[in-house]
């Protein structure tokens, strides 16, 4: 259990992972649950606070409060996002995050889909430096990303069985995805509703899939991205149909995925090199550079050499007296018919193929 629960994973693929999460973090302030600092326009006398704030003591929103840890935890949360101090910021994000949630969760709803994400932000804290890209494994990485799969996965298991123990068997019978549609369904759940049975089918089939989830664990590794995809597909339905995202579950998921293969810096370092002066003169680096191409300018008063080949180093003919190379000149005319100067048979072949220039007939 100690091997698979600390399994090793590259380095890479948490710090991957943890830019995600604190990223997310910053969006969720600002695009998701930006209703919470509405709270402070509600009666003190509705929060109660959840058992955690309790035992915590944790007071009253009051709108300076909320505004505090508003602003403090976005800029937290970006700085948090580079890597930079990952157990001072990786704590104060999550203590800021918690306290988020229970004055959101504190006036009678609380989400579940929130459980994942609180997980990854309290273990985050522990892996400590990653580099993005870095392919060295780690245990405490390992440790982790195992933790916030678990919670991933207890999310599905325990919904389940919120289902069947507040709802009973009638859960699975019932009219939950009707009344769904009826207060939030999109035009795709009106035509799935037309049909008969269908969403009695899919109730059973929630059931029986968020029963199911932790046998993800037991599946081969060939086969687990192809299951994750599945909760992913479920997802997309879900949003498609009655609009719930579910979207911190969604982040918190991505814990399941090879992450070290997504490399922003590195490709924006490359992006940089490519269109830089400098690195139009490094071989290869140009995508229509060919192997024996130069495509650096030749400074002044020097022929170009990358395209023609190799040119002797005289100066060419151009008239006013300057002295004619050893060879006879080459002209490269514009019109494939007109009368140009004689071209050498023994040019290499790569002028006389690739740029369509061929010896006049005669021509020794």
């Amino acid at each position: 259990m100690i091997r698979w629960l600390t399994e090793p994973v590259p380095r890479g693929r948490v710090a991957a992972f943890r830019t995600l999460i604190y990223l997310f973090v910053a969006a969720d302030l600002v695009f998701f649950t930006p209703w919470v600092r509405t709270r402070v326009n509600v009666p003190g006398d509705l929060y109660q606070p959840l058992l955690v704030g309790r035992l915590a003591h944790l007071p009253t929103p009051t709108p300076a409060l909320v505004a505090v840890i508003f602003w403090t935890l976005l800029g937290l949360a970006l700085l948090a996002a580079s890597g930079r101090a990952p157990r001072l910021l990786g704590w104060s994000v999550f203590a800021l995050y918690l306290e988020w949630m229970i004055i959101a969760m504190s006036y009678g709803k609380v989400d579940h889909d929130r459980f994942g994400l609180l997980v990854a932000l309290a273990v985050l804290p522990t892996v400590g430096r990653a580099r993005h890209g870095d392919p060295t494994r780690c245990e405490a990485a390992g440790w982790a990303l195992r933790v916030t799969q678990i919670a991933v996965v207890c999310t599905y298991f325990l919904a389940a069985w919120a289902k069947l123990r507040f709802g009973g068997l009638d859960w699975l019978t019932g009219s939950v995805l009707a009344r769904a549609i009826i207060r939030r369904g999109t035009d795709l759940a009106d035509l799935i509703a037309q049909v008969p049975y269908l969403l009695i089918v899919a109730q059973f089939g929630i059931i029986a899939f968020e029963l199911a989830s932790p046998l993800v664990f037991l599946v081969p590794a060939r086969w687990r991205l192809w299951t994750v995809g599945f909760f992913y597909s479920f997802h997309l339905v879900t949003f498609a149909t009655i609009t719930i995202s579910f979207a911190p579950h969604l982040a918190a998921m991505a814990s399941f995925l090879p992450l070290e293969r997504v490399r922003p810096i590195h490709w924006l370092r490359r992006l940089r090199r490519r269109g830089s002066p400098a690195a139009l003169g490094e071989l290869g680096e140009h995508p229509l550079a060919a192997a024996d191409d130069d495509l650096r300018p030749a400074p002044l008063g020097q022929p170009e050499q990358g395209v023609l080949g190799t040119v002797p180093p005289a100066p060419l003919g151009l008239g006013g007296g300057l002295p004619e190379p050893p060879h006879a000149r080459v002209v490269l005319d514009a019109e494939p018919r007109s009368q140009a100067d004689p071209v050498t048979a023994d040019q290499p072949p790569r002028l006389r193929g690739d740029l369509g220039v061929e010896p006049e007939p005669g021509v020794a």
